[in-house]
């Protein structure tokens, strides 16, 4: 992305403040980030459609255009014939213009998955383990990252803009609620997972929460509509969260807003406990086992849990209470429009878990509070790793992304 100039213009106060272009000199690179997100959000669109709801000029609109179709970040679509006048030509963005690689390391699982321009998943590697450790983990990115660069042309390889790590922060503080040897995942204390893989790959490397990054995942490539502000809930071995505020995404200082599996929720007989300790798949896992079943599937098979049975059932019941509690308290601190679950289960399970959150919500007071609608996740049981190819993305080809990169 290039600088350039244009002209004064008033800017339009019908739109985000992330949609708007600004026509003074020096700023075409922000024009160009506000184009591509605003085709990010709303489609194909023709030039005097962009023009007017970034407010630039129609010379500066299609300057900005023409570099990023030299680019090869968008596309011209088929003419669409009005009534009268000439057919407009909707611009798109180009599914190859960029790739974009995310590494997930979960407590159970990882995951690298290769995306293109608008979000398909164009390839994705996978492994189950005990629990993560740092050398497992770079090896396991190197082979991954490998095999999936290999799908792609030569031409495409170099179109790979980053890659982004999702990982819990401070892996080594849930050595015993993970069942992990306390001096294997001591590992990760002096371990600088972003500093390796950054002398692993010639592209730029990026490092966030695993919770944030899904969440990150809903608002990039999430199908929420309209929605702003919302909290968000992801379900995998541990329970972890994000925060989006006026579409943007809200780390904190530390990179750690949003931890949401450590607010208090009524636990087992009523006594205070963490949502970690309530609803996450780790506490499924135990009861599931306790049982003397196999549970197994619950890491190897998120699509499809065959091995569903009543303790399902019940840890449903559960975890939606607990979620029900961690909504409205957060409804408490700001005005929510809505509240998305997700996680790394099938889609039936998920249902049923916004099902007993929304139904848990109606026997709490909420007096004084306006309780966020309880919503699925669109993006599903990827959103961690899907979420860190979303950071390069951010970075490099979007505005209104509040997503400060925490080094690892």
């Amino acid at each position: 992305m290039d600088e350039g100039a244009g002209a004064a213009n008033t800017v339009s106060a019908t739109i985000g403040s992330h949609h708007r272009g600004t026509n003074q000199s020096g700023m075409r690179d922000h024009n160009q980030r506000v184009v591509l997100t605003l085709l990010r959000e709303r489609g194909g669109l023709a030039k005097t459609e962009i023009a007017r709801l970034t407010n630039l000029s129609a010379q500066t609109a299609s300057v900005i255009m023409r570099e990023l179709e030299e680019d090869g970040l968008i596309v011209r679509g088929e003419p669409q014939r009005g009534k009268i006048g000439q057919p407009s030509i909707p611009l798109s963005l180009n599914p190859g213009g960029a790739f974009f690689l995310g590494l997930k390391v979960g407590r159970r699982s990882a995951e690298c998955v290769l995306i293109d321009f608008v979000g398909s998943v164009r390839g994705m590697r996978s492994q189950a383990y005990g629990f993560p450790t740092p050398d497992g983990t770079v090896d396991f990115a190197r082979r991954a990252v490998h095999e999936l660069r290999a799908g792609l042309t030569e031409a495409e390889g170099r179109r790979i803009a980053g890659l982004g790590a999702a990982i819990p922060f401070e892996l080594w503080n849930w050595a015993e609620q993970a069942g992990a040897p306390e001096d294997a995942m001591n590992a990760w204390r002096t371990s600088d997972l972003g500093a390796i893989l950054r002398q692993e790959f010639s592209f730029p490397v990026y490092v966030q929460n695993d919770a944030s990054s899904a969440c990150g995942a809903e608002l990039v490539f999430g199908a929420l509509g309209p929605i702003r502000n919302f909290i968000y809930f992801y379900i995998g071995a541990f329970a972890g969260g994000g925060v989006v505020i006026d579409r943007r995404l809200h780390v904190g200082a530390s990179g750690n807003a949003g931890a949401l599996g450590s607010m208090p929720v009524p636990g087992p007989n009523g006594r205070p406990a963490q949502l970690i300790d309530v609803a996450s798949l780790t506490i499924l896992e135990r009861t599931i086992l306790g049982c003397g079943k196999p549970a197994g599937y619950l890491w190897t098979n998120p699509e499809d849990w065959a091995g569903e049975t009543p303790d399902c059932s019940e840890w449903i019941k559960s975890a939606g209470a607990a979620l029900a509690y961690a909504i409205v308290s957060a409804a408490a601190v700001f005005d929510f429009e809505a509240a998305v679950i997700d996680g790394w289960m099938p889609a039936s399970i998920r249902t049923a878990l916004v099902d007993a959150a929304s139904g848990a919500i109606l026997d709490i007071d909420t007096q004084g509070l306006t309780p966020p609608v309880v919503r699925e996740g669109t993006v599903g049981i990827h959103a961690r790793a899907i979420g860190g190819a979303s950071l390069p993305l951010s970075d490099r080809f979007l505005t209104g992304q509040s997503q400060p990169i925490r080094e690892y």
